[in-house]
C-alpha cells in the first residue's frame, strides 16, 4: 500500500517546480494579472517558489527537501484516502479512493489523456522535463540549488521567453515561446527515436 501512495505522490513532487511558461489562462506570477509578466513579477514569483521549495529553510533545494516534500504529500494523500479516519487504510477506502479516481478520469475524457501523456516529460518519464530544469539550475554540480542558481535560472526562462527584450512577457510572447519548446522537444524525441 506504501509503494502505491509513494508512486502516486512521487510525480506530483516532481513536477511542484516553478516554470515561468504561462498556464492556458494566465502568466504564473502575474501579481497584477494584466496578462504580461515583468522581470519584477517573474523574480517575486521565483523567490516565493523557492521558499515553498526550501522545506527545511537552510537556503538550497536539495534531496532532504524533496523528501520532506514527498513525505507532506503522502501524509496528506493517505489522509484523504482514511476516510474513517482510524489510521488505517482498508480495502474498502483504497477501492473507493481508486473508484473516484477513475470517475474523474472518465469525467475528464480524452482531454485528460493528454494531459498525463505531456506530463510524462523528457523520454516520456514522468515529471523528466522539471526534474531536468532542476538539474539545469545547478550550476555547480552539487546536487542542490541554491536561491541564486534558482533565481538565475527562472530569469533565463523569462529573459527567452521576452523576445523583444522590453522586461515584459506578453501573452503572445509566452504562446511563441512554448511552441518553440515544443518544436525543440518534439525534434529531439525523433533524433532520439531514430537513434542520432
Amino acid at each position: 500500500m506504501n509503494r502505491k501512495i509513494g508512486l502516486l505522490t512521487l510525480g506530483a513532487a516532481l513536477i511542484a517546480v516553478p516554470v515561468l511558461a504561462a498556464p492556458r489562462d494566465g502568466a504564473r506570477g502575474d501579481a497584477d494579472g494584466n496578462g504580461t509578466l515583468t522581470r519584477a513579477e517573474a523574480e517575486a514569483h521565483a523567490a516565493q517558489m523557492f521558499a515553498r521549495m526550501d522545506a527545511n529553510g537552510d537556503g538550497r533545494i536539495d534531496a532532504a527537501d524533496r523528501a520532506a516534500r514527498r513525505a507532506e504529500m503522502q501524509a496528506k494523500m493517505f489522509e484523504r484516502i482514511d476516510a474513517d479516519k482510524d489510521g488505517n487504510i482498508s480495502r474498502a477506502e483504497w477501492d473507493q479512493h481508486g473508484a473516484e479516481r477513475a470517475a474523474k478520469r472518465a469525467e475528464a475524457g480524452e482531454g485528460r489523456k493528454g494531459k498525463r501523456h505531456a506530463m510524462r516529460g523528457h523520454r516520456g518519464k514522468r515529471g523528466g522535463h522539471h526534474a531536468m530544469m532542476l538539474g539545469r539550475a545547478d550550476t555547480d554540480g552539487d546536487k542542490a540549488i541554491s536561491q541564486a542558481e534558482f533565481q538565475a535560472a527562472a530569469l533565463a526562462r523569462f529573459g527567452a521567453a521576452d523576445a523583444n527584450q522590453d522586461g515584459q512577457v506578453t501573452a503572445e510572447e509566452r504562446q511563441a515561446a512554448r511552441a518553440a519548446k515544443r518544436a525543440e522537444w518534439r525534434a529531439k524525441r525523433a533524433a532520439a527515436a531514430t537513434g542520432e
